[in-house]
Order: structure tokens, then sequence, then C-alpha cells
């Protein structure tokens, strides 16, 4: 009989590594016999966000091992919803923890910024991992300097961030599993010819109010129904393999067209019961992205304040490069943009009883 193992009292400090934690702040500007006052909140900020990515690809792996399987079970998706949620909270915070840093005074941060080049935020090798877990391409990603993004890492880094780029990231699992995602059968008709038809219609009833709206001008008119034009031919990306296609080679959508279906199907009956967990796990993915995304935007925005137009100490262009990289570095943008392709619920194909009841956990008790 194996005796229980017998766990030592533990002591706060040492349980929680303080020594080292609270002793990691070494001011170069102390070093260099010019002691700046605000160094200090500096350091420990970017200290503060690094144990927070690492919190972050804490969780992104456990989603990613979820999604990772070949059989994904309705509890799973639960799951992997509760620690997406933990990194949106995550990422809330770490927007908030700008506000400390713009405590520090741009005349603050001259004091010490000369005696920290080439070094430089752009070198976070755990920031560098989630981007590439969550799913920002090679090709995506915005270039400075005319160098890829892993040249300014050491090299033993360098393939840690390199051997990240070839491993399925959660773009790639998500939309693995939207594939296999089984599509409603109808029996009859199809589910995609329905949605055409009332998409048809929705569009035909907001033509005919732009042609009756004796507020708009003509030229306003003819402006207004141009742009329902382009918004019709946008329903291709769903609802034509070529149009579809076609944007995926132009880059303007990334997303599979299975994906692409499955991902609506899911946004449009997510009141169904058995669509309310994948519809909330779109949602958090979106999320993600969207605060990461505020995130940049922020830090540019706080960086052209402190600096203005100046050079960045690791060389790079600055708030301009922030900027640039919150414009180009979405990942998730597809799922976003699906609600071009939503219709009211009055207008949606109704469903036969028999996929509703799939839909809905439904079961028969057979009488004895």
């Amino acid at each position: 009989m194996s005796k229980e193992k017998i766990h030592p009292p533990q002591y706060y400090q040492d349980y929680l590594g303080l020594e080292k934690i609270l002793k990691s702040q070494h001011l170069i500007s102390e070093e260099y016999g010019k002691p700046a006052h605000d160094e200090m909140l500096f350091i420990i900020i970017h200290q503060i966000y690094e144990l927070w990515f690492k919190q972050i690809l804490f969780e992104l792996d456990s989603v990613l091992e979820i999604f990772s399987k070949e059989d994904i079970q309705e509890s799973h998706i639960g799951t992997a919803v509760s620690r997406l949620d933990r990194v949106i909270e995550i990422q809330k915070i770490l927007i908030d923890q700008i506000h400390v840093l713009e405590t520090m005074t741009p005349m603050d941060f001259l004091d010490f910024r000369d005696f920290l080049i080439p070094a430089s935020g752009f070198q976070s090798v755990q920031f560098r991992l989630i981007e590439n877990k969550l799913g920002l391409s090679k090709e995506d990603r915005y270039s400075y300097s005319g160098t890829d993004y892993h040249a300014h890492l050491k090299e033993p880094e360098q393939a840690k961030v390199l051997a990240s780029e070839s491993t399925p990231s959660l773009f790639n699992v998500v939309e693995k599993w939207l594939e296999r995602t089984p599509f409603l059968n109808w029996g009859v008709t199809s589910f995609w010819n329905e949605y055409e038809q009332a998409v048809a219609g929705m569009l035909d009833d907001d033509r005919q109010v732009i042609k009756t709206n004796k507020k708009l001008s003509k030229t306003e008119k003819e402006k207004h129904l141009m742009e329902y034009e382009n918004t019709e031919a946008s329903f291709g990306v769903v609802l034509s393999v070529k149009e579809h296609n076609k944007l995926v080679q132009e880059g303007k959508w990334r997303l599979s067209h299975k994906a692409t279906k499955a991902a609506l199907l899911i946004l449009l009956y997510r009141d169904q019961p058995i669509l309310y967990n994948p519809y909330h796990l779109l949602t958090k993915l979106v999320d993600v992205d969207e605060l990461f995304t505020t995130w940049r935007y922020r830090h540019a925005l706080m960086v052209s304040r402190m600096i203005g137009r100046k050079i960045g100490t690791g060389g790079s262009t600055g708030s301009e490069y922030l900027n640039k990289t919150a414009e180009k570095h979405r990942i998730f943008r597809d799922f976003s943009e699906l609600t071009t392709f939503l219709i009211p619920r009055s207008a949606l194909p109704q469903l036969p009883q028999e996929v509703e009841n799939n839909l809905g956990f439904f079961y028969h008790v057979q009488g004895n």
C-alpha cells in the first residue's frame, strides 16, 4: 500500500521565487553614473508584460492541444472558450498598463533612452511566439528595414521562433475543425439555395428603400445602389467557390471555402443549443484579434507621444512601424467580416425538424 506523499510547508516568498524576481531590475543608467528615476518603472512594466505573455502562451498551448485532436467534444469547446476568455482579460490589462507607463514624461524617458539602444520590444521572443501560435503568417508580416523579423534575435531564440512557424497555429486547427463540421443536409432542398434566395430578397428590399427614399438626391441614390452591387458581389466569398478562390489568391480572404461556410452557419444559427459554444469560440477569436490591434494602436500613440518622429531604440520607424503592424497583423479578420453575410432572423430559412432536433440536443424517451 503506497503512502501518500507529504508536502513540506511552503513559505510565500520562496514559493513565488520573489528573491530572484525582485532583484532582477538592474538600472543601466546607474551603471553609467547617470541614475534615471523612471528607468525602474520602464523595466518593471516590460517585465510584467513578459510574465503576462508567458501566461498567454500557456493558455494558447492548451487551446492548440484541444483543437489538435481528431475528436473534439462539446465540453472541449467550452474549455477552449474559457481559456481564450482568460487571454482576453489579460489583454485588457496589457492595454491598461500603458496608462501607468504614461506617467513617465518624454523628458523622463530621454534621461535613459540612449542607454537602451539597440534593445527593443521588437525583440520580444514570447510576443513573436504568440503571433505565430495565433496564426500570423510570414507573408502577412509587416517588414521593417528589409529584414526578416527573426533576424533581430539571438541565434538560440531565432531557432525557437522559426520552429513555431512550422507548427500548426490556432488559425490552422480551428479552420480544420470548421471543415469537419457537418453541413446541414436538408434532403430535398439545400440550405445554400435557400440562403441565396433570402440574401437576394433582403438586398432587393434594401434597393427598394433607396429608390423610394425622397430625401436622397439622384446622385446619392446612384451611389448607394452602386454600393449595394458591391455588397451583392461580396457574397461570392460564401456562395461561389470560384469567387472565393479568387479572393484568396488576391490576399483578400484566407479562410477556406468549406470553413467559411461552416463559420457562417454557426453565426446564423447561433441560438441553437449545440452551436452556443462554437459561436462563442469564434467571437473570442475576433476579440483576441481586436484587442491585440487595440494594444498596438495604443502602444503607437504612446510611442508617438514619447519620441515623436524619432527612430525607435531598435532601429524601426517608431510609431509608424507600430501603426503598420496594427493594420496588417490581423489574423482572424475573416471571422469578423462574416457579419457582412448575416441576414435577419426573420429571413433565415426554416430548419427542418430533424435538423433542428440534431442542433438542439433532442432525445426521445421510448415508452414501455
